[in-house]
């Protein structure tokens, strides 16, 4: 029962997030292609419909994931966001009526056996409801400094693998910070009330990572290939994510020789995503 709805809870906001995904790729490529960092390009998104679509579901995807967050371990939730990336591909085969692209259903084994078995072996465990100041300071200090980074380093590249994955690790750092960010603002809301979300730093920081997150995604869709943006955001936010709650919220996993199926399932999830990345490119 302890895991059951913060699972289910990750589950609906994964496939609302892929559902997003599908819809704002589509929105993104019918918008010109900017080569600098271009607030403007949600406003050039806001006139297309199907990227309003997106939104709401990125709107059902982040009360699934609050609630998600709220009754269970950070380092549980987010990792089951890898799902997103077989789950996109199968929305997007299903609105396009196209065959999955060959090597397709092995990789989304892949993918779900790999998460399987390093949640098994992991087994996050811990619910942590208050982080002192002290503690988020240096995080935030250190995710803020590596999106800047590559966010910079991302614009400076011409469009093509370089600039999308520089964009996309960015994009994954946003994600992984607004998903612990929420888990306090949320903790807060259940514990003291609407007032004292709608006052606590928590409530407006995730606003803000959230809102640089999108704005980042938007732009590593357009800055290139999908087989190097969707890695790096795949990848990192699982990973980040977990730093994040062993770090702030004093998650557990197990280590020892359990280390050796975690990385078993990680190097599973690695192949079925750069495979899934690579079958979403061909597909085009």
């Amino acid at each position: 029962m302890g895991v059951v709805v913060p699972v289910l809870c990750a589950l609906f906001a994964a496939l609302s997030n892929a559902l997003a995904t599908v819809l704002q790729q589509q929105a993104a490529l019918s918008v010109p292609r900017s080569d600098g960092f271009r607030p403007g390009l949600i406003l050039d998104l806001l006139r297309r419909p199907v990227w309003l679509v997106g939104m709401l579901a990125v709107i059902a995807a982040g009360v699934g994931q609050a609630v998600a967050l709220a009754t269970g371990p950070l380092s549980l939730v987010q990792p089951l966001f890898v799902l997103e990336l077989p789950l996109a591909l199968l929305i997007a085969t299903a609105l396009t009526r196209q065959r999955p692209a060959a090597g397709a259903w092995p990789a989304v084994a892949a993918v779900v056996a790999g998460l399987g078995l390093a949640l098994a072996a992991a087994a996050p465990a811990g619910n942590r409801t208050h982080v002192p100041l002290d503690r988020w300071v240096p995080a935030l200090a250190a995710c803020v400094a590596a999106v800047l980074a590559l966010a910079a380093t991302g614009l400076r590249r011409p469009p093509g693998r370089a600039r999308a994955g520089c964009l996309g690790a960015a994009t994954a750092i946003c994600y992984a910070l607004t998903a612990g960010l929420m888990k306090s603002a949320v903790h807060i809301l259940d514990e003291r009330g609407l007032g004292a979300f709608l006052t606590t730093w928590q409530t407006y920081a995730f606003g803000a990572t959230g809102i640089a997150a999108l704005l980042l995604l938007e732009h590593a869709m357009q800055g290139g290939p999908l087989v190097a943006s969707q890695p790096a955001l795949t990848l990192g936010d699982a990973c980040v994510s977990l730093l994040l709650g062993v770090l702030l919220y004093e998650e557990h996993v197990r280590t020892g020789w359990w280390l050796a199926p975690q990385l078993l399932g990680l190097a599973l999830i690695a192949a079925g995503v750069f495979a899934l990345a690579r079958a979403g490119v061909s597909r085009g």
